[in-house]
């Protein structure tokens, strides 16, 4: 392939394809840590919500520290396979042994099998993370173009999302199902190994898949020059690159998202089982909504940042999402929606989930998008490309956002004073109403709080293409022979 066919494929459909397929690795693990993996070892396998927690919690916590050594350590790589591509390739098989393991415990003692679970999770995250950053890093190096960068970061997060969803979906659906000796299927030990299995091959396949359909681009991609440098001026480094305005600013907002989205998540399924009283198979429902939010986000959010920018289409998308996820509970608490059974409730719910839903992720594909843009802005002040960094930061935060989530959660049942092993229906309608008064305006504070932060990021189209002029003008004078007085 001839380098300007090379660099027209860069952005085509089928690249966006293959590096947003590699997300479906981590959109499985991340769904199934969030949602079955508790369940799994506290209920099927015995072993104490504490420790089930406890260890989950270590994992998060070494993994998040990780992140940011990843992707200083990918963005200082230097091998006939790039920066990115050899941890990568290196994450799969790892990747799908480890997953594999975590579904197949042994039936040892509570401390024994603490210390399996605490040491297979943190070995699952440490090797996604191997493949998520640099992967992730890939973006701002495949498109240098302010609009085909969004459409890059869309394409990955639509397809975490798709292979998350669908793989809890085929959980559900086709592994954990009842048989003669399980009449819950939540609790049939052998479909959660079925599922491991499945799961481990397609992320293996994914981040395979992912790796080599963009690996023919690696001779094009940016190179800064080798340097030898001290730890101490890793971190030094680190520090200096991490403490960007435009970079701390997208940290805070994105914190307070997460936050906010983390307490959506946590208290969702208490609003929709007690609040609303819908039934197992109206949630089933309610949760086909999310595929359709992403189709939804996917579809009009690389749009709307194209005719308005990044940062204004992003705090437009926030504040509409803050609005319509608002809108149902705020008028039932005024008596002015349908009742809890009437058959227009599911319909309306579903309608206004999967808006607010698509508004949301639309959101963060602009937030995640806008990191791309930090790198020239970072590169022209300290003269580093540090797009491992600054996607490992981003990621730190994601991960201790959804920590706090889960903590403030706890802390909003405990103020509504919502009681243990409730039946729905039989809770106090005032504890249910003071539940939602203080979930609705908390998580739309938040949300509110994190669109005016955004207000303040300063990176746009223009100043973007100013600082890659600024970058090829510095680049061709470098590059030029120096003169040395010789007469010609």
């Amino acid at each position: 392939m001839g380098e300007s066919a090379a660099k027209a494929e860069l952005v085509s459909l089928r690249t966006k394809l293959f590096y947003g397929f590699g997300s479906v690795a981590f959109g499985i693990k991340d769904n199934g840590f969030q949602t079955i993996l508790l369940l799994f070892y506290n209920q099927v396998i015995g072993l104490p919500g504490p420790l089930v927690g406890l260890a989950i919690a270590i994992a998060l916590m070494v993994d998040a520290f990780l992140d940011p050594i990843v992707g200083q350590v990918s963005d200082n790589l230097r091998t006939r396979w790039g920066r990115r591509h050899p941890f990568m390739y290196a994450s799969a098989l790892p990747v799908a042994i480890s997953y594999l393991l975590l579904w197949n415990p042994p039936h040892w003692s509570h401390q024994a099998l603490f210390v399996y679970l605490l040491v297979v999770a943190i070995v699952v995250r440490t090797f996604i993370t191997f493949y998520e950053i640099p992967s992730a890093a890939l973006a701002p190096e495949l498109t240098e173009d302010y609009d085909q960068r969004t459409s890059f970061v869309s394409f990955r997060i639509f397809f975490a999302w798709f292979g998350g969803l669908g793989m809890l979906m085929a959980a559900y659906t086709i592994f954990l199902t009842p048989d003669a000796t399980h009449k819950i299927g939540q609790l049939n030990e052998g479909g959660y190994r079925h599922y491991g299995i499945t799961a481990s091959i397609i992320m293996f396949a994914a981040i395979l898949i992912s790796s080599w359909g963009t690996h023919r681009f690696i001779p094009y991609f940016r190179v800064p020059a080798a340097r030898k440098v001290s730890i101490l001026q890793y971190a030094r480094e680190m520090f200096s690159s991490m403490s960007n305005r435009a970079f701390l600013i997208l940290i805070v907002a994105g914190i307070l998202f997460n936050l906010s989205t983390g307490l959506v998540f946590a208290l969702g399924l208490y609003m929709n089982t007690y609040f609303w009283e819908l039934s197992s198979a109206q949630l089933s429902i309610i949760t086909l909504s999310t595929f359709l939010a992403v189709v939804l986000a996917f579809a009009f959010a690389p749009a709307l940042s194209k005719r308005l920018g990044k940062k204004r289409a992003a705090m437009m998308l926030f504040f509409a999402g803050i609005l319509v996820g608002a809108i149902a509970p705020t008028l039932r608490l005024v008596d002015l929606f349908p009742a809890n059974g009437d058959p227009i409730l599911v319909p309306l719910l579903f309608l206004t989930t999967t808006l607010s839903g698509g508004l949301a992720i639309g959101s963060s594909i602009l937030l995640v998008s806008m990191l791309n843009e930090v790198v020239e802005d970072s590169e022209l002040k300290t003269g580093r490309r540090s797009e491992g960094l600054f996607y490992a930061g981003s990621s730190f935060m994601q991960k201790a956002a959804s920590g706090l989530g889960l903590l403030a959660s706890g802390l909003v049942l405990s103020a509504a004073h919502f009681p243990a092993h409730a039946v729905p229906g039989h809770v106090d309608p005032q504890i249910i109403r003071n539940f939602a008064i203080i979930y609705i305006p908390l998580t739309s504070l938040i949300y509110g709080v994190a669109t005016a932060i955004i207000g303040l990021y300063p990176i746009t189209r223009e100043t973007h293409e100013e600082n890659l002029r600024q970058l090829a003008a510095e680049m061709a004078q470098a590059s030029e022979p120096v003169d040395m007085g010789v007469t010609r």
